[in-house]
């Protein structure tokens, strides 16, 4: 039973005088529902490695998500079926080939996402809600592009890819633009000299998430450059995350997709009807 289901189950004996307040405050002081509690893990040899955080997906909306550099094959495997012990979503991002066997051997129902170097589990059915639009300025952009909309997906949101729509060809950008325009938030991957981002942030008004990635000549000091146009963006409405973290913008891309979507649920109850992008309320995952 994980911590949603067994809070519900105590706040409904107290409710029925099953459960003193007294004793339930007891129970959830002493952590029995694990309450911002930590699982242990214990390595082969003895000393601990990890302390998975239960509680994320209730503080967060979404599980602790693992990132797998620095990490053996084991200790992810490890991992990955703690977290999927009390949740039924899990994310693992930068996944080399030895962890992806491990995992494949380790979990049958795994989804391996190569280009965004990615591993996810989905065992619950929820309905998508909001919607994320991705964009790559080229295709050496997309496994950056990748790792955000399969995070932004994983997290139960919508997102809709489009790849290799770079400055050097505006016009490829045109096509796109209904869909940015309809979108509750937008991720831009590019590198070389970063110029697509403030493009885009002048055509739409979407909050829009910029990812410098580390694509390009030299002189592009491994996405330091694009980092810098990015952050001296002119155009308004433009964030900007760490250079080739498509993980962190897919994931603030999904946050806000989810809460457009919660508040147009919120607004479609007020006036009779469902208005926006989302027609159902965000996923607890």
């Amino acid at each position: 039973m994980d911590d949603t289901a067994a809070l519900l189950q105590l706040l409904a004996a107290v409710r029925d005088g099953q459960t003193s307040p007294e004793e339930a405050l007891r129970r959830i002081g002493e952590r029995e529902l694990s309450v911002g509690d930590a699982a242990t893990l214990l390595s082969a040899d003895g000393p601990a490695f990890a302390r998975i955080d239960h509680h994320r997906a209730q503080r967060c909306g979404f599980p602790e998500v693992v990132y797998a550099p620095g990490k053996t094959a084991d200790q992810v495997v490890a991992v990955a079926l703690e977290i999927l012990r009390r949740s039924k979503r899990l994310l693992i991002t930068r996944v080399d080939a030895t962890q992806r066997g491990a995992l494949r051997e380790a979990l049958s129902d795994a989804v391996f996402h190569d280009r965004a170097r990615a591993v996810t589990v989905v065992r619950d059915e929820v309905t998508a809600c909001g919607r994320v639009a991705i964009l790559s300025a080229g295709t050496a952009d997309e496994p950056v592009a990748e790792e955000a909309r399969v995070t932004a997906e994983t997290m139960g949101v919508r997102a809709e890819a489009h790849y290799d729509c770079g400055v050097a060809g505006l016009h490829r950008l045109l096509g796109a633009l209904p869909a940015l325009r309809a979108a509750d938030a937008i991720v831009v991957a590019a590198g070389m000299e970063g110029a697509l981002p403030s493009v885009v942030g002048g055509l739409v008004d979407v909050p829009l998430i910029a990812v410098p990635t580390s694509v390009g000549y030299g002189a592009s000091f491994e996405g330091v450059a694009p980092l810098l146009t990015m952050l001296n963006s002119c155009a308004a409405g433009v964030g900007v995350v760490n250079i080739d973290n498509g993980f962190g913008a897919g994931y603030l891309a999904a946050t806000i997709a989810r809460r457009a979507a919660r508040g147009a649920v919120g607004a479609g109850s007020d006036t009779g009807s469902k208005t926006g992008s989302g027609s159902s309320p965000p996923p607890t995952v």
